[in-house]
This record gives structure tokens, sequence and C-alpha cells, in this order.
């Protein structure tokens, strides 16, 4: 049976999101026939308005639901889709010309029932988006760590841009209702039940991340606050490299304090790495003001999910308290 691709993406207060993301379907060149399907999440900021005036130009349809959770969400469209291959977005994301092509001509060469893409930023985006960017996916971070890019059959697919098959998604009944986490611990879940998952590096989307300091903090304060609790429901995939983050933020603050014991050398390990996240920033942004601001981006990144993780693990590890009692910001239930 040929793909037939139905296209998921939930939203939340997001209709300026879903403006430009429609936009960049109607841009993208190709002749396979797919449907669109929009999943409102409980808004009060409707896209309603924005979705209808596409619809003379693009096969979409629209739903609205009370507010349960993306992951639910994207079920929910999965569940009113007519294709066979679903391709899951977040609304912030723009698709570039090819996407589709490149989804396409992969599955046909080697054909998966999931798949991931990567992120990138757009040259339109601006510097605090780039740098965040360059944080959440550069190889000097931990975007180096999360999902072996190089794994042929065991890459995990983040929700922003994944693609699982109608017998996948029927046979692992989708997301969870953990949020954030439910991408991998699907992913994990698609691999006990026989399922390969593979990354299509040409299928990229520029994921633009509308966020300052203090919500990107937050948010990779609960991924960091995730991690320990997938790890206790799948003990296979727990590794060491997880501990990174909080490794590398205790240290760092051990290193100021043994400044005033005029112990220096592990302070100067640490300015060494920044200068090589620094130089490695410039060469992939040619921008110094980005550059500069990656720095912070990686402190934030690695300070909010770092001791997310050591917060999580002692509460899930040490006291054995049930996550969903100790972290409920975490769940969403299923309406």
């Amino acid at each position: 049976m040929p793909l037939q691709f139905s296209f998921i993406i939930p939203v939340y207060n997001r209709p300026d999101e879903i403006q430009e993301l429609l936009q960049s379907f109607e841009a993208l060149e190709t002749n396979t026939p797919y449907e669109i399907v929009i999943v409102e999440d409980g808004s009060s900021n409707s896209s309603k308005n924005v979705v209808d005036s596409f619809n003379d130009k693009l096969n979409i349809s629209y739903f609205f639901k009370k507010n349960s959770g993306p992951g639910d969400s994207r079920n929910y469209g999965m569940l009113h889709a007519k294709g066979n291959y679903f391709i899951i977005l977040d609304s912030d994301c723009i698709l570039p010309k090819n996407y589709l092509n490149e989804v396409e001509k992969s599955l046909n060469e080697d054909f998966v029932d999931c798949f991931g893409g990567p992120d990138t930023a757009h040259q339109s985006f601006t510097n605090l988006q780039k740098a965040i960017n360059f944080s959440m996916t550069s190889f000097i971070t931990t975007g180096g760590i999360r999902g072996k890019k190089k794994s042929v059959d065991r890459f995990q697919p983040r929700s922003f841009n994944m693609g699982i098959s109608k017998k996948a998604f029927h046979a692992s009944k989708g997301f969870a209702h953990i949020h954030p986490g439910e991408d991998p611990d699907l992913s994990i879940r698609l691999w006990n039940l026989g399922f390969k998952t593979k990354l299509i590096p040409e299928a990229f989307v520029y994921h633009k991340r509308r966020i300052s300091w203090i919500t990107f903090y937050k948010q990779v304060y609960k991924f960091g606050l995730v991690r320990p609790i997938l790890n206790q429901w799948h003990p296979s995939t727990n590794k060491i490299t997880y501990w990174f983050p909080t490794v590398f933020s205790i240290g760092f603050i051990i290193s100021v304090v043994l400044l005033f014991f005029n112990f220096k050398w592990l302070f100067y390990t640490y300015i060494l790495y920044f200068i090589i996240a620094f130089m490695v920033a410039l060469i992939s942004n040619n921008n110094i003001v980005v550059s500069l601001l990656s720095l912070i981006a990686i402190f934030v990144q690695f300070f909010g999910y770092g001791f997310g993780f050591l917060i999580s693990t002692l509460a899930t590890s040490i006291l054995n308290m049930e996550p969903e009692t100790y972290f409920p910001k975490l769940f969403f239930k299923s309406k």
C-alpha cells in the first residue's frame, strides 16, 4: 500500500504560529498528496479563523477538544486522520520546501514505522532563538547526547518533528499522559514492540521556540524532572550520560567556591569549555552576539536540566515518591 501522509498538529493558544506553519505548507514543493489535521487543545485564543482561511488552499481538518495536553491531542488527531502514516509537528515549526519529498524518499528506500527529523534555526530567527537552538542541538551540549543520532534503529524521535505509522500507533496506543517526555517514552515502547526508528537528517524543520530565558529554564528544568521518571519506567535505557548536566552544574559551583581558597584549575577548565563552546557557536552562526548568547543558553540549559534531574532522582529513586503525586504538573489526564 502506498504511503498516505497525515500531518498531526496540536495547538494551544498559538494562532500566529499556525499561520506561519500553514504558509510553509503552501510553499511545499511536492506532488505527494497529504492532509493536515489541526487539534485545538482547549485554547482560549482559537486558531479556527486562521485555519479556515486556508481551507481553499490546503486539505485541512480542524478539531476542538477540551485541554488534555499535547500527547493526548496528538492521539486524538491520529484517531481522526485518514492516512496510514502520521507526521507530527509542533505549532512553532516551519517546514522547508523539500520536507515531504525527503521523508517520502527515505521511507521508500528504508521503511521504518517511526522516524524523527532534526531541528534548526532559520536565518530570520532572533538572536535569542538562534542561541537557544544552538544550545539544544549542538554536539558540545546535551544536544549531542540525547537521541544518539548515529544509531541505525535506536534513534529517539522528538514530537516536534516525528513520523509514526498507523500500525505502530495502534499497537502502542500512542503517547502517554506525561509531558514532556512523552516522545522518548513512545520510542522505547515501540522498540519493545519490535518496531524500528531512525533519524532522517534531511527532513529537518525550522523550530522557532518562542521563549524567554525564564521560560527556557522552566522547559529544560521539566526535561530534567522527566528523565528519572522515564528511567524508572524503562530501566534498560538508563545511562550515566544523563547525569552530565547535574555534574557539570555542581562542579561549576564547587569551582567558584574553590577560587576563594586559591584553587583555580577547576574553574579554568570551565573557562576553557566555554571558550570552545563560543568558537563552535561562532563557526555555526557566524555571529558574535549569537555566540555570546549561546554561552548563556548553555549555562541555563545545564543548570535547569541538571537540577531538575537531581531533584527528580532524589524524589523517585531515593525517597520512592510517586511521580504523579510529587510532580502533578508533568501529567495530563485524558478527556
